[in-house]
């Protein structure tokens, strides 16, 4: 005799809170992967083992929080302390071996075919252990086309995830990647569900055998994971790199004008003190230095124009010549004869 089956006991309410757990849990874990390509050898492990305790964690609570949904008329539910744990850590280890593969090897054919099919193999696993934990007066009995399908589910499901691990840059696409990867894992444990069958032992009245009841077992282990996954959101949230991205931290500085000087600085204090525009013009490439040689040879064209040949020459160091500065670096001023050099002061 087969027992009745009832799937969503609770409504919509279990899927829809199984959905989303498996969409935090695969988010968390893909930022988490992504986050270990862009930092230094060091950290990566610690990264790529928080991705696959985050992505197992999301995996084995949504699971246990569509099974809260079960229901067979006929007969009491409850779990197996061992394998439901069990199952938890099978979850964490398989998938984080994936997830290494690809964090290491990166996104080539070899690494994600062998990635995806070990961590596609352990959600199966999971899910089916998960299932194995549970004690009631019957059996379980599953369609094997449901079961390879199912399976199936899980390895394209992890392959796309992998890929998109390493592949999907930015928030949205990372996020939209994740959603996907939810409906996947949630459509994988529900193909199985359905090709599930119980048959009932002779006894149909007798209690489920020795093991914990759903609900004195589902809210303590649901703690643990749902305490893990909050902690992975704080520390995804507060990483810069993950929530500014890796382009605002990587841009280069936009370039600074050069300051003019102040309209109340002397004459010639630009040509005599470095960082001012003067200054700075003659470091600005072989144009500006061919645009000074060319200024520079009018100004001697000039000055030999405006001083014929066989014209005195200015004496050295003389105020007027061109080789003779004031303190400020412009051009000295002619000076009275009683304030140059050597001159006597006129007696009154």
């Amino acid at each position: 005799m087969h027992g009745t089956i009832d799937g969503f006991n609770y409504g919509a309410v279990t899927p829809v809170v199984a959905y989303v757990m498996a969409c935090l849990g695969s988010a968390l874990g893909l930022r988490c992967t992504i986050r270990s390509l862009r930092t230094d050898t060091s950290w990566k492990p610690g990264w790529l083992g928080l991705g696959a305790a985050a992505i197992g964690s999301g995996i084995w609570t949504m699971h246990f929080v569509a099974m809260m949904g079960f229901h067979v008329a006929e007969t009491p539910i409850s779990y197996d302390l061992r394998r439901t744990v069990l199952s938890l850590v099978v979850a964490i280890v398989v998938v984080g071996v994936g997830v290494f593969i690809v964090g290491y090897r990166g996104a080539t054919r070899a690494a994600l075919l062998t990635a995806g099919l070990t961590t596609g193999l352990g959600v199966a696993g999971m899910h089916y252990l998960g299932m194995a934990g549970m004690r009631m007066n019957g059996r379980l009995e599953y369609s094997p086309v449901a079961v390879a399908l199912s399976i199936l589910i899980a390895v394209v499901a992890a392959t796309a995830a992998l890929w998109a691990a390493v592949s999907v840059k930015g928030f949205l696409p990372s996020l939209g990647a994740s959603l996907v990867m939810g409906v996947a894992v949630t459509g994988m444990h529900y193909t199985g569900m359905n090709g599930l069958s119980v048959r009932l032992h002779e006894s149909h009245g007798a209690q489920a055998l020795g093991g914990a009841s759903a609900v004195s077992i589902m809210l303590p282990l649901m703690v643990g994971p749902l305490a893990f996954l909050l902690l992975a959101a704080v520390v995804v949230m507060f990483d810069p790199i993950l929530v500014l991205g890796e382009g605002e931290w990587t841009a280069p500085a936009a370039p600074q004008a050069p300051k003019a000087p102040a309209d109340d600085w002397p004459e010639g204090f630009g040509a005599a003190y470095p960082g001012t525009t003067a200054h700075q013009g003659a470091y600005q490439g072989p144009t500006a230095h061919q645009g000074a040689a060319a200024h520079q040879g009018a100004a001697a064209h000039q000055a030999a124009a405006a001083h014929p040949a066989g014209a005195a020459p200015y004496p050295a160091g003389a105020a007027g010549s061109p080789t003779a500065y004031d303190r400020f670096g412009g051009p000295a001023q002619p000076q009275p004869p009683h304030q140059q050099p050597g001159s006597a002061r006129p007696s009154f």
